[in-house]
């Protein structure tokens, strides 16, 4: 075991961890079967089988786009596991992207930073408006480069709103220390090269969202983002990493009105 291995697991220290992607794919299917046709599956952002994405549009004419960028360390999960999590900015009237992408060891973490770049700007092409963009853990990560000038097209960047990390990592320097290195194939340069910590973001405006009760590893990469980027911190008090991200689902919630406002 790697050093920093224990300390950026969640599943041992969260109860019931290992039972959340389970109940993660009844809801979001649940989700799919409800909201039928206002469901586009699986529409191609490249070429890879995975480089695609789900869009759910709302009742009316969309006010703008929100796109949700899963995690699970860009080592695991696609989008068919977080449908569910649409509802509340579609509630709210706005239209919601969902991309799955390439996963390491496949490709680099510097690959999945293009793919996600290239699947806002093709999901945005689809819907007008502004753009808010949310992600998990690694999506948080991505979401956060998403951010930084010159990853996506000026055009497109000049329509974002808002920008969420979640939980995100957002300095991949301790992650040399996992075992997980193994499939990211980080060596220092590259760790520095996609740690959103270490750039500048545009004058967008960023919250930066995590769970109280998460492990202390989270709460730090969290603060470190928050303070290098002058952006607002919310700690989501009694909430872990896994079910930090549930008040997507509820249009009432603080974290679906900061994210659309």
């Amino acid at each position: 075991m790697a050093e920093l291995d224990d300390a950026y697991a969640n599943v041992p220290h969260i109860p019931g961890g290992a039972q959340y992607p389970a109940r993660w794919t009844v809801a979001a299917a649940a989700f799919r079967a409800r909201i039928g046709a206002r469901a586009e599956l699986g529409l191609s952002y490249g070429d890879g089988a995975r480089q695609a994405f789900d869009l759910f549009h709302p009742a009316g004419e969309a006010q703008g786009l929100c796109v949700f960028v899963h995690g699970g360390y860009w080592l695991r999960f696609d989008r068919s596991f977080w449908s569910h999590l649409a509802a509340g900015p579609l509630a709210r009237g706005w239209a919601v992207a969902m991309p799955s992408y390439d996963l390491c060891p496949e490709v680099r973490i510097a690959d999945i930073t293009r793919q996600i770049a290239k699947a806002v700007s093709v999901a945005a092409g689809r819907v007008a408006g502004p753009v808010a963009l949310a992600g998990h853990s690694a999506g948080g990560h991505l979401v956060a480069r998403m951010a930084v000038a010159g990853v996506l097209p000026s055009t497109m960047a000049a329509r974002l709103r808002h920008v969420m990390p979640i939980s995100p990592v957002s300095d991949l320097r301790p992650l040399l220390q996992t075992s997980m290195n193994a499939d990211f194939c980080l060596d220092m340069a590259g760790a520095e090269a996609e740690s959103p910590v270490l750039m500048q973001p545009m004058a967008v405006p960023v919250t930066v969202w995590v769970g109280g009760d998460e492990r202390p590893v989270f709460l730090d990469q969290a603060r470190w983002l928050a303070e290098a980027w002058s952006a607002p911190l919310e700690i989501a008090q009694g909430e872990h990493h896994f079910n930090v991200i549930e008040p997507l689902a509820d249009p009432a919630s603080a974290m679906v009105a900061r994210l659309l406002g």
